[in-house]
């Protein structure tokens, strides 16, 4: 687990420490979080290892200090521990039976109705919200050394159904969390050259 120092932290209800500003990092500290980036993989072999409570708290506390539009904060993660309940959750994304080899599967849900209604005046910002909050989660969570992969694909009325999700709630994406049983290679990501340009689309 990486240890930048800071003098700014923040305490949570739980008494855990979490850096709040980052200040006068120098390079290498700086780097050790884009190493967590590169060691990011998605992961689709769990072991049965459990995760404790303190780890889970630690990461879920991650999530919550991401950004959101108007700081609203439109997000709900439902953490799903049952045995039955994750085989369920099988059916509803498209039979990825791996899906249960994870300790916890968390199930990301925006509040379309807090959120703001008209992000670059076309839409609503809480699809952006929730994942800027889960990416958060993910890194923290390869931080302590866990794996978990992005389900985009599901039934989303099914996983509604099965965790009783109210109507007006909607579900982002689910995400299998525990100790990898395999070791991914890394897929090939574009060029810079291919994904930036300056002063003007090109």
């Amino acid at each position: 687990m990486l240890n930048i120092p800071c003098n700014n932290l923040y305490y949570d209800s739980f008494g855990e420490k979490y850096i709040l500003v980052l200040n006068n990092l120098s390079f290498g500290e700086r780097l050790e979080l884009l190493e967590v980036m590169k060691t990011r993989r998605s992961v689709r072999r769990y072991k049965p290892t459990p995760i404790s409570d303190e780890v889970l708290q630690k990461i879920l506390s991650a999530a919550r200090l991401a950004p959101s539009a108007n700081n609203a904060q439109p997000w709900k993660f439902i953490i799903v521990r049952d045995e039955d309940m994750k085989l369920k959750l099988i059916q509803a994304c498209n039979n990825k039976k791996w899906i249960a080899e994870a300790p916890v599967v968390l199930v990301a849900c925006g509040f379309p109705d807090e959120a703001d209604a008209y992000m670059g005046g076309y839409m609503n910002s809480y699809p952006v919200d929730v994942a800027i909050a889960l990416e958060h989660l993910v890194l923290s969570a390869t931080n302590e050394g866990l794996g978990s992969c992005w389900i985009g694909r599901f039934k989303e009325e099914k996983v509604k159904e099965l965790l009783e999700i109210p109507p007006d709630v909607r579900v982002v994406a689910l995400l299998p969390l525990g100790y990898p049983n395999e070791e991914p290679e890394q897929s090939g990501k574009k060029n810079l050259s291919e994904i930036v340009c300056y002063n003007k689309f090109s």
